[in-house]
């Protein structure tokens, strides 16, 4: 794929590289679109990424264009916002405490080129940043506060503004970004056809799945001369040599899995869960809103801010539901039965989110889970509420955590209405791999919420269908991989 540098004007990039086209944005925008036919990763070192600039448009078009492009759109609007230091820094603890540990001043600012720095000592350092957040040229602030380090500041680097004496270290870098092919590792050397990245967390306390289930996963991709490795949140940097990722630990916006899933869909890898399915599963306010816009049936929803927080109890009755927007596997859902009880949690919940969903408590036996993958039902679960308990999952305090019974049917055994609805919420999210909570009444049901990244455990979910179910999954990554025409088979 041809690499190509798009800077305001052409003087403003003075470094020699060779095989790589340095072009302005001005004839990147204007130039006819059969002029970009070609497969192109294209590299954004405008100074301003500003809404309507030219460097905002440069990523914008590269998007609709089909090119890799860095930084993206996403990545633009991250830079926007103002409390995307405070996720990052802990994304990056580890290395900014490491790396910045020694140093005699409270305030320290490193530029990052190309996801390396000018000086060995805070390599680690700059390459968590450039994982984080991808772009070119980063500069990042760092300011000392009760002995500890944190992150004050991470925005994009204007090429004037790059120091004299570091010039020759973004010559480096970029050479080595732009012109040096990514070494096959000594894992690497095999005879199948594609290699697929397996992201898992070893110490997740409750994973998507099992230890069992990811030995089935792996068995169904060799089956299909594909390879399946574990990688974990380190291997940010060795994405690209995968044919696709599958995300198997829980994922969240502000966290290394969207991070890593972004730069894997970035690089042309088939992701499963892709970013934008994290970023629309992840919030209950989008989901709320795209079911009521889909006409898809859900308990009766108020999405709640300071504005119209007195207006819960009136619309939905106590007792209620209350979800912080990025709940997940229970946690951050609550009921209320008082009006004193509601009061307090929303207060609560309001101070850290501007907005979240409160909806009617519709109790049930159990709750419909149907999994969802590209568009078709793949499996039909009942999961029943933990013992005395209105949820699935009990959490009675120091780590315990109750689970209900579980009982897996055939699809075609489940309600017709449940399956056709669960599959029009998933639909409306994406084509990837979904889990499906409804609660049905009688004739009619109704959708909790869509999970990307949904449970798939050895003994649960794949009672019915056994080995078919993790080939099934398998089988979607190779269609879409030979579909893509991504890369050759190896001979």
């Amino acid at each position: 794929m041809n690499r190509l540098l798009i800077v305001d004007r052409e003087s403003d990039w003075t470094l020699d590289i060779p095989g790589v086209q340095v072009i302005s944005a001005r004839d990147y925008l204007t130039l006819p679109p059969d002029h970009w036919r070609d497969k192109l990763r294209v590299y954004n070192l405008c100074r301003s990424f500003a809404y309507q600039s030219s460097g905002y448009y440069v990523s914008l078009l590269a998007g609709a264009r089909g090119h890799v492009c860095q930084p993206d759109t996403t990545a633009i609007q991250d830079f926007k916002l103002a409390h995307t230091a405070r996720h990052l820094a802990d994304e990056i603890e580890t290395s900014m405490q490491r790396s910045l540990r020694k140093l005699s001043s409270k305030q320290f600012r490193l530029n990052v080129y190309f996801g390396r720095s000018a000086s060995q000592r805070h390599a680690e350092l700059a390459r968590s940043l450039y994982a984080a957040l991808p772009a070119p040229l980063l500069q990042a602030d760092f300011v000392l506060r009760r002995g500890a380090w944190t992150l004050r500041s991470l925005s994009p680097l204007a090429i004037d503004a790059v120091p004299p004496g570091q010039l020759a270290a973004l010559q480096a870098a970029a050479t080595a970004h732009l012109t040096v092919a990514r070494p096959q590792s000594p894992r690497r050397a095999r005879t199948a056809r594609y290699d697929l990245a397996l992201l898992i967390d070893r110490n997740e306390a409750e994973p998507p799945s099992n230890a069992a289930a990811l030995k089935r996963f792996r068995s169904a991709a060799e089956k299909l001369d594909m390879t399946l490795e574990p990688v974990d949140r380190n291997d940010y940097g060795r994405i690209a040599e995968y044919d696709g990722l599958f995300i198997r630990e829980t994922t969240a916006v502000h966290h290394h899995t969207y991070r890593l899933s972004r730069r894997a869909a970035w690089e042309g890898l088939v992701v499963i869960d892709d970013p934008m399915s994290i970023l629309r599963c992840t919030n209950k306010v989008f989901q709320a809103q795209l079911m009521d816009r889909k006409r898809i049936p859900t308990p009766r929803t108020l999405i709640v801010h300071r504005g119209n927080a007195d207006q819960v109890e009136a619309e939905l009755g106590l007792p209620c539901v209350l979800k912080q927007p990025d709940s997940a596997f229970s946690q951050g859902v609550i009921k209320v039965g008082s009006r004193e009880e509601l009061r307090t949690e929303l207060r609560r919940l309001l101070s850290r989110s501007e907005m979240i969903v409160a909806q009617a408590f519709e109790p049930t036996e159990y709750d419909w889970r149907i999994g969802v993958l590209n568009g078709e039902a793949l499996y039909a679960c009942r999961y029943f509420m933990a013992p005395e308990h209105w949820q699935i999952y009990h959490r009675p305090g120091e780590g315990r955590v109750v689970t209900g019974e579980h009982e897996t049917v055939p699809v075609e055994d489940a309600p017709d209405f449940v399956v056709r609805t669960a599959v029009r919420a998933a639909r409306a999210i994406g084509d990837g791999l979904y889990g499906v909570d409804l609660k049905q009444h009688g004739k009619r049901c109704r959708v909790i919420e869509v999970n990307d990244n949904p449970n798939i455990d050895h003994g649960v979910e794949d009672q019915v269908l056994g080995d078919a179910l993790y080939e099934r999954v398998m089988g979607l990554f190779l269609q879409r991989i030979e579909n893509r025409g991504r890369r050759r088979p190896r001979a």
